[in-house]
């Protein structure tokens, strides 16, 4: 029996409909930069739960339901949400809650304001955070404990340097962790001191655990504060993902937040390497979900330029006795071998903080020593790399290494680089340039909270390259700048990749998470030096807006 005309008609429609669902958000009349080349501007984009079912120019009118949010984006430029490769989450969330002495001028206001925070807080409570940067003091001269003694009696004070490689404590905390003179100075660390021999207060690389293991640890409530605010800071700075250096105790806030709906911000942890092993009998405890995964672990080399811990094969300017540390992982150097080894076998990513020429020409040479021994598709990467041997640059494209390196740090470190390495260490330093020219795949972050967060500064750093006291003006060696296009992949598509993301997210094409941020200007038509200038207007999360500053010119309609 044949059916009635009508009916069949419906029948039609409804399997049309499941066959082709409508699209949850459009966002319209934009300027979207891909980073697809198969098309790399479009003016929609169209979302259906969560990911992109439609990029280009014509929004097919078949995607259009009674349901589906439009968003007018008055031809504003957007970009694929920023991915910082390296930064430290809780960290950078606790920052943003305890003092900031990162742009202290000097001694004297550097002790002012410890006394004005000291004061505002109750007593026995620890004063930490600092971020302190001896660098902009006249004299460079490294704090001491007799500094702040006098202003915190009451208060134990660990403050770090904004490397995090050293920080200074004050005498109630030296009492407090049974210190005295007599101390050992810890494998893989430096203690700081005067002149008489007294202890300064200032202790370096794993010399720091020495005060921290009495440092009482923060409750989950206060985490939970820490990650909410760090997400907050994020997002309103275009930043939808990050791949954060931190510890196996931060997962358990990630999953809090992810069980209450407050994880707008997609989270790739790596833990400490020694700890690697731990994952067998936390395995069950790792969501399986979009924001949040752990696929690798965190290793250390050596220490810091500033700290004047990176470990180099020459001494340094101001210590023709000190080439730096090696750190604690790295000794013997066979140990760190086979811990990496010994993870890759196991079928996990690796990333390995190096600074120093010699840290980095070590790592390398391990790299290349494992590659290939059933690691096929691995992924090596070195975070930092910034110091390198014009020798050894070619072997990151050639055995496929990541370079993992923060912009940030090139305005900052060209201030007083040239005080601590020669002109031809320098020459290689943040080697982009080269890098990419020898089939690098590059990708960028932050380090924060050693440095601040801001892709947007970021990508003024790499194509410039202008110190922040501005005496570089055509740039800090700038025959490494590179060009816009290359630092926002770095930040984009290349940074997922470092992840084994880039076919979930790193550009806005059919099928990926539709996450982007909307800026002020478009920064192709913008002078460089104006870069850091721009501003995130919105920041969209699997097609929601989960971010728009007071300045949006966003209207929605139907």
């Amino acid at each position: 029996m044949r059916l009635p005309f009508i009916f069949s008609m419906v029948l039609y429609l409804n399997s049309a409909a499941v066959a082709q669902p409508f699209a949850d958000f459009v966002y319209e009349n934009g300027r979207f930069y891909t980073v697809d080349e198969t098309h790399p501007f479009a003016s929609v984009i169209a979302v259906r739960n969560g990911k992109i079912v439609y990029s280009g120019d014509q929004f097919p009118v078949e995607l259009n339901g009674p349901q589906t949010i439009h968003y007018n984006l008055h031809g504003r430029f957007a970009l694929p949400g920023m991915n910082d490769s390296h930064l430290h989450f809780m960290g950078g969330g606790f920052s943003l809650l305890r003092i900031d002495l990162r742009y202290a001028s000097g001694k004297q206001d550097f002790i002012n304001q410890i006394a004005a925070y000291a004061g505002s807080i109750p007593k026995g409570e620890w004063i930490l955070g600092g971020n302190w940067d001896h660098t902009l003091w006249e004299g460079r001269p490294l704090p001491d404990r007799e500094w702040i003694d006098a202003v915190t009696p009451d208060n134990p004070v660990f403050i770090n340097r904004l490397d995090g490689h050293m920080a200074l404590a004050n005498s109630l905390a030296i009492e407090l962790a049974g210190i005295d003179n007599a101390i050992t100075t810890p494998l893989g660390g430096a203690i700081v001191r005067r002149p008489d021999g007294e202890l300064s207060g200032v202790f370096k690389e794993s010399a720091q655990n020495l005060i921290s293991r009495v440092i009482p640890e923060a409750g989950m409530e206060m985490k939970l504060i820490a990650a909410r605010a760090a997400i907050k800071h994020l997002l309103e700075r275009g930043i939808t993902s990050v791949q954060d250096m931190g510890s196996w105790s931060d997962l358990t806030v990630y999953k809090k937040l992810l069980e209450q709906g407050e994880l707008k911000v997609r989270i790739a942890l790596y833990p400490p390497l020694p700890q690697w092993k731990k994952i067998k009998e936390l395995k069950e405890q790792i969501p399986h979900s979009p924001f949040l995964k752990v696929i690798g672990f965190k290793g250390f080399m050596d220490g810091s330029l500033g700290s004047e811990t990176a470990r180099f094969f020459k001494p340094y300017l101001t210590n023709p006795e000190n080439r730096g540390l090696w750190n604690e992982q790295t000794q013997p150097p066979e140990k760190m071998l086979n811990r990496i080894h010994a993870a890759v076998k196991a079928g996990y990513q690796v990333v390995i903080h190096a600074i120093g020429t010699e840290a980095n020409a070590q790592l390398l040479e391990t790299y290349v020593q494992i590659s290939g021994k059933n690691t096929a598709g691995h992924r090596f990467r070195i975070e930092h790399a910034q110091h390198l041997r014009a020798q050894d640059i070619p072997l990151f494209g050639k055995y496929g290494i990541i370079a993992s390196m923060q912009p940030y740090h090139i305005i900052d470190d060209g201030r007083w680089a040239a005080k601590k390495i020669d002109p031809e260490r320098i020459k290689t330093t943040y080697a982009f340039r080269d890098l990419l020219d020898t089939g690098a795949r590059l990708v960028f972050g932050s380090d924060w909270d050693v440095a601040p967060v801001s892709p947007l500064w970021g990508l003024y750093a790499a194509v410039t390259r202008r110190t922040l006291d501005g005496k570089h003006p055509d740039g800090w060696v700038p025959e490494q700048k590179i060009k816009l296009a290359e630092a926002i992949r770095a930040y984009t598509m290349d940074g997922a990749y470092a992840e084994f993301a880039e076919n979930e997210k790193g550009s806005l094409s059919k099928g990926k998470w539709a996450d982007f941020t909307v800026l002020s200007k478009n920064p192709f038509e913008t002078d460089p030096v104006e870069l850091k200038n721009l501003k995130v207007l919105k920041t969209v999360v699997a097609g929601e807006i989960v971010y728009e500053s007071d300045e949006s010119e966003l209207t929605e309609g139907n």
